[in-house]
């Protein structure tokens, strides 16, 4: 590849393609992000993925950033902006334009080069996807992380299957092997297992490495062609494995300053000139192929077993390398076989041949791959965005369906196949041809209308040629090959008139679906489409032939036209041998072979142009259909109008007619109210006259009942008054009897209330005696315990003093003894030696117990200390108490006060309203002449009340001289 520069600034963003060497086996590319600005710094890529041919790779960086890069158009560009960093990334999709990227939140994410958007969002794992592998076609992708591996169907998007595995193994890695259906297991226990993707079920797994050669499995390669497997992890070895004899091939030593593996990958052919073919072991192989294959036995391969060649190594470096012969065990393939998605139709030729139809899992796909569908989104869209056809608006009518969404479906791809070629709008049959595709496909409309396009360009060629009329050119080849192959039966349906169009044209026109179950159709259809185009016709002429026994029976006309449209009791199986058969068996002159072209799949990007129909027909019938339909349009408008203009006459009608109906109908209301309304003037007038005459009898009758009421009211007013009177005296009466009760109950109140003080008075005085005697009799106790206490020491001290003097006369006769016998010392001298060590035994024995009497002295200080305290808080509990009781007491004073005062202002205001009332009764009538009396009521209660207060003034006084002082403190006791 030249070196030119990949450059180009995208928001901040530059890219540089670095030169590489011309020579052979240097540096390729080198690429790398940085953005531009005040500060300056590189990005950095996390994944990169190159497509199937190696020309385009996928980048993303830690940004969140993904951009494709074209190497051989020199050019790149940014696809998707995920705004989080992707951890995984896969470009070998079966749309080509998609590329999934797993993403840092767990997630994996589908999105389309061209158009940017997305596509879909699977979600499902609980850590970040470490890898992505895609099934070789592009269908299936496994997404791995570090606890479980999930399969996903890239068509629906769903998971179909999960592999969980224990928490203390972890998955390393899950992948496809290319060119086959096994899936490659990895787990952190370097244990390697291969699954079948069909079943998934455990195929092997690899043996335990050899003794001594075991190594930490972090990353894997797998060879182009699925039979190679090598492993590297954190050590400087590589183990190569092969995958059909499940051994260990070779044990990869690399230079001794590497010391662990991060990636490994086999180049594919766009960066190694095609040199990419190794036998297992190999990494770079050096080869030149033979021209022919005779010299494949003398194929030699220059392998090298260390570095790759660099152009700048110098002369004198060698490298190791050895010769190896290549096994071609089987032929070249003809590229005209190969399928998309790695399939080839003569293999699969072979396998249905074998089992007589594909397997119903993969059919779809082999479907797809046989009939090449090239999948054009943008011309499909195209085509659904102009609408709903002319043609098909009211398919409902004709065809009844009662799923709305198939009906849905059907109208939308017959209409895609009217705008893509006008003949099929015009085409009657169209709907019968493509209802068996659009009930297979009709999840996926595009893959419908592809295989329906495809079945008519191939399948259906020369049918049009001789539009409106049915194919006479086609229907003459299978009339051909039924003559040759069958002449009784032809001559039969002749006999009885029936023509081509009768027996064969009902199994085209609706690909077998009416004659047909599911399975049997999909069995056929899998033969229709792995041979050439002519075979449908061969199998039209198989399921005649095959029908003959019931066909030669039938002799009217209805009989046959039932039996070619309904199904019948026929070995399918049969029929399909038979049409290979025939296929072999039919002469070259009158084979559809010689006729048909071969298969041509859809071109890809836009659609073919489909013209192979009698243009000026289909013009004709179209203008005569849009002239018809703008007929009947113009003739329903001026119907509809006419229905509007009558059914305004007769709204107009039926109003005026309404109206007139109003008018009688109010003029006869109006007729019968003015006869009301003069009947009830009349009824008024005489309830007036009646009214006034009431009127003055109630006038009469009210002055009457004035005076007597007045009268009435007169003489109750003056019993009233007498009434009130005798009340008042009552009262009176009743009130100085209560005043006197009240008195008297105030009197007892107060001698009780007397006596209850100076029964507390005595116990309050009793209690105090008690506490005195206690407080006197702990006093005598202590007195006597300090008088123990003090007897003790002096008789300890009298101890001292005997003791002092005893020693000062041993001492004193000691002195004597030696001022008189000094000429004995040295005789009494081992004596003496004895005794003052005997002396000095009794001072120690003297001294230990003074130290127990200081003990025994400080213990005591201790006790008392302790006494002191407890009597010193006795002490305090008792002041508290008195505090609170006389509280208690001056609480019970001003109560007792509050009472008295409530009770002389009573009195007080009850004696000034009796005055006040008597002097009122006197002044009215003169009927109170005995003032006197009560006014020496209310002195006697003067006075009663002057007597009550000297006595509460004497109680108050009583006892607060009974109350202790409130200045005594307590005594204190100190140590």
């Amino acid at each position: 590849m030249p070196s030119c520069d990949l450059g180009s600034r995208e928001q901040g963003s530059i890219w540089h393609r670095k030169p590489s060497p011309a020579a052979r086996g240097g540096v390729v590319v080198n690429i790398f992000h940085s953005a531009t600005g005040y500060h300056s710094k590189a990005i950095r890529f996390l994944n990169v993925a190159f497509d199937s041919s190696g020309d385009s790779l996928l980048a993303g960086d830690h940004q969140g950033n993904i951009y494709v890069f074209d190497l051989n158009g020199n050019r790149f560009k940014l696809v998707q902006r995920t705004m989080q960093a992707c951890t995984a990334l896969a470009f070998n999709l079966r749309r080509k334009t998609e590329f999934l990227v797993a993403l840092a939140d767990y997630s994996v994410k589908c999105f389309d080069t061209e158009t940017k958007e997305l596509i879909s969002w699977m979600r499902g794992h609980d850590s970040s996807v470490s890898s992505i592998s895609v099934h070789g076609s592009g269908r299936y992708a496994i997404t791995t992380s570090t606890d479980t591996a999930q399969l996903w169907d890239l068509d629906t998007f769903q998971r179909k299957r999960k592999l969980n595995v224990r928490q203390s193994v972890g998955i390393q890695q899950v992948f496809f092997l290319p060119l086959s259906n096994t899936i490659l297991s990895c787990f952190k226990d370097n244990s390697v297992f291969a699954w079948e993707f069909d079943t998934l079920h455990c195929k092997y797994q690899l043996p335990t490495a050899v003794e001594g050669s075991a190594l930490h499995y972090k990353v894997f390669a797998v060879t182009r062609d699925g039979r190679n497997f090598v492993a590297g992890g954190k050590s400087n070895h590589l183990h190569l494995w092969c995958l059909e004899s499940k051994q260990l091939l070779r044990i990869i030593q690399m230079p001794t300053e590497v010391r662990a593996v991060r990636h490994l990958e086999f180049l594919p052919d766009s960066f190694d000139g095609g040199s990419n073919q190794p036998p297992p072991p190999l990494f770079k192989v050096v080869e030149d192929w033979p021209k022919c294959k005779s010299e494949a036995n003398k194929l030699t391969t220059r392998v090298t077993s260390g570095r790759s060649e660099q152009p700048w190594k110098s002369k004198g470096s060698k490298i190791q390398t050895r010769l190896l012969k290549v096994q071609m065990n089987t032929p070249l393939e003809n590229k005209e076989n190969e399928l998309p998605g790695g399939l080839n139709k003569k293999r699969l030729q072979a396998l249905l041949k074998g089992y007589g139809e594909y397997p119903a899992k993969y059919r779809m796909f082999v479907w797809r791959s046989l009939l090449q569908l090239p999948e054009n989104h943008l011309a499909f869209s195209s085509l659904i965005d102009k609408g709903t056809h002319s043609a098909f608006v009211n398919i409902q009518n004709e065809y009844p369906i009662k799923s709305r969404k198939l009906l849905r479906v059907l109208q939308r791809t017959l209409s895609a196949l009217a705008h893509w070629s006008a003949i099929f709008g015009e085409t009657p049959y169209i709907p019968l041809l493509a209802f068996p595709f659009v009930k297979l496909f009709q999840n996926n409309q595009l893959i419908c209308f592809e295989v329906v396009a495809t079945v008519v360009v191939n399948f259906c060629q020369h049918w049009f040629e001789y539009f409106p009329n049915p194919p006479v050119n086609i229907l003459s080849m299978v009339e051909n090959i039924l003559a040759h192959h069958d002449k009784e039966l032809l001559q039969h349906l002749i006999k009885y008139s029936v023509t081509s169009q009768v027996y064969a044209w009902p199994l085209l026109e609706t690909l077998f679906s009416e004659v047909l179950t599911r399975e049997e159709w999909l069995k056929v259809f899998d033969n229709i489409f792995s041979n050439h185009p002519s075979y449908f016709l061969m199998i039209v002429v198989a399921y005649i032939i095959c029908s003959r026994a019931p066909l030669l029976l039938c002799n009217q006309s209805q009989d046959f036209e039932y039996f070619f449209h309904h199904r019948n009791n026929l070995d399918i199986n049969t029929v399909i041998k038979q049409a290979y058969h025939l296929m072999e068996a039919t002469p070259p002159d009158i084979h559809p072979q010689r006729v048909l072209d071969d298969f041509m799949p859809l071109t890809k990007g836009q659609y073919p142009v489909f013209n192979k129909y009698p243009k000026f027909v289909v013009d004709y019938q179209t203008r005569e259909r849009e002239r018809i339909r703008q007929d009947e349009i113009e003739y329903l408008r001026e119907r509809q109008l006419m229905h509007e203009l009558e059914a305004k006459a007769q709204e107009r009608k039926a109003e005026d007619e309404a109206f007139y109906r109003k008018q009688e109908l109010l003029r006869e209301a109006e007729e019968q109210r003015r006869k009301m309304v003069l009947e009830e003037e009349e009824k008024l007038a005489e309830r007036r006259r009646r009214l006034a005459a009431v009127r003055r009898e109630l006038k009469v009758k009210e002055l009457q009942f004035l005076d007597a009421s007045r009268r009435r009211f007169l003489k109750y007013q003056q019993d009233q008054r007498q009434m009130e009177l005798k009340r008042l005296d009552d009262d009176i009466a009743r009130k100085a009897s209560m005043r006197e009760q009240e008195t008297a109950a105030t009197l007892q109140d107060i001698e009780v209330r007397q006596m209850e003080l100076e029964s507390q008075r005595q116990l309050f005085e009793q209690r105090l005696i008690k506490d005195r005697e206690t407080i006197t009799q702990e006093m005598r106790e202590e007195r006597d315990d300090r008088q123990r206490k003090a007897d003790l020491e002096d008789h300890i001290v009298q101890r001292w003093v005997e003791t002092d003097r005893e020693e000062r006369q041993k001492a004193q006769m000691v002195a004597e003894e030696n001022f008189a016998k000094a000429e004995q010392s040295c005789i009494d001298n081992a004596w003496r030696l004895q005794a003052l060590q005997k002396l000095r035994r009794d001072d120690e024995d003297r001294e230990k117990r003074y130290e127990e009497i200081a003990k025994l002295l400080h213990d005591n200080r201790v006790k008392e200390a302790e006494l002191l305290k407890a009597m010193r808080e006795a002490e305090e509990k008792k002041w508290e108490e008195v505090t609170w009781r006389k509280a208690q007491l001056e609480e019970e004073q001003k109560a007792a006060a509050a009472a008295d005062e409530h009770r002389k202002q009573f009195l007080g205001d009850e004696l000034n309203d009796a005055l006040e009332l008597a002097e009122k009764l006197q002044r009215e009538d003169g009927c109170f002449a005995s003032l006197d009396r009560r006014q020496e009521l209310a002195r006697q209660e003067q006075e009663l009340m002057a007597e009550v207060r000297q006595l509460r003034q004497k109680l108050t006084a009583r006892a607060q001289t009974r109350r202790p002082p409130a200045h005594v403190s307590p005594t204190r006791w100190t140590t």
